[in-house]
Formats: structure tokens, sequence, C-alpha cells
């Protein structure tokens, strides 16, 4: 009997430990401009073909939306991940990935990793936000809307209409 309790307790704090989610370091480089899909498709196909395959497996598309929701809880620099945009969002192309995390906040993060200040913002039309150029065809970029400011948009974008 007591090993029967013994394992129900085990059991029952397996299931209410909560979830930790796992870090996806390959697109946090990717959504600070640190590697690109774009380059490997000219230089590094192996290497493309492996982030299709683990984007396969690890997220999975919201029906006709643009974006693509993780299978599994996950982070992207250490921010919640709640969608993941693997080409393009509106008429920018590249990879962005939306953070639960206030504009403030994912800002510092960001310019943590990346080493230098992200200085040229501006806010418009229910929208705060700013960009990074980082090399030719290479801008780090972040926004948030003013109706969801927990929520904030960081990506790379190759090619994007200013």
């Amino acid at each position: 009997m007591k090993r029967y309790l013994a394992g129900a307790a085990v059991a029952l704090l397996c299931a209410a430990a909560p979830v930790q989610a796992a870090e996806d370091a390959g697109i946090a480089r990717m959504a600070a401009c640190q590697d690109s899909w774009r380059d490997w498709n000219k230089t590094d196909p192996k290497k493309l073909e492996a982030l299709g395959d683990h984007f396969r497996a690890a997220y999975t598309p919201h029906g006709n939306d643009p974006y693509y929701l993780p299978k599994a809880p996950t982070t992207v620099a250490g921010l919640k991940m709640v969608q993941i945009f693997p080409g393009s969002v509106g008429m920018g192309v590249g990879l962005s990935v939306l953070v639960d995390a206030t504009f403030d906040k994912a800002k510092a993060t960001f310019e943590k990793i990346l080493g230098k200040k992200i200085a040229k913002c501006e806010a418009s039309e229910g929208t705060h936000d700013c960009e990074l150029q980082l090399a030719p065809e290479r801008t780090f970029m972040l926004m948030t809307a003013d109706n969801a400011p927990n929520q904030t948009l960081v990506g790379c974008y190759y090619l994007y209409e200013k």
C-alpha cells in the first residue's frame, strides 16, 4: 500500500510541475539576423533543408493564416513564442516571431544579443516600431500594436517595403 501511495504522489507531483519551454536557438539566431535562410538558399542548401526539417517537426500551420504555432512551449531569446512567420509579414520578406513580452523588454533583450542599440524608432498608426539595419538586405525590426502591449513582433527582414 505504501508503494502505491508513493507512486501516486510522484505521479501527482509530475503532473503538477510546470512545463518548461524549450529555447529554439536556431530560430532565435534567425530572428536576430545572425543566420539567414535566404543566404543558405544560395550557399548551403543542406542547412536550409535541415531548417525545413526542424521547422516541420517543431511548428504547425494555423489554418490559412501566414503564421505557424509551436507544437510545444518554446522560447526565443528567453521570451515565450506565440507565433512564427517563416517567410513574410505584409510587405516584408524574412523571419519573424511574435513573443509574449512588452516592447521595452523585447527591445532590451535583442539589443543585448545584437550588441547594438536599436535607436531608429517611431510610433504611428497604432503601432510602435524600431529597426536596425545590420547589413545590406538584413534589417532587424521589432513592433508592437498599441492594443496588444504585452506582445511584440521581432524579426529579421531581407527585403521590405518602407
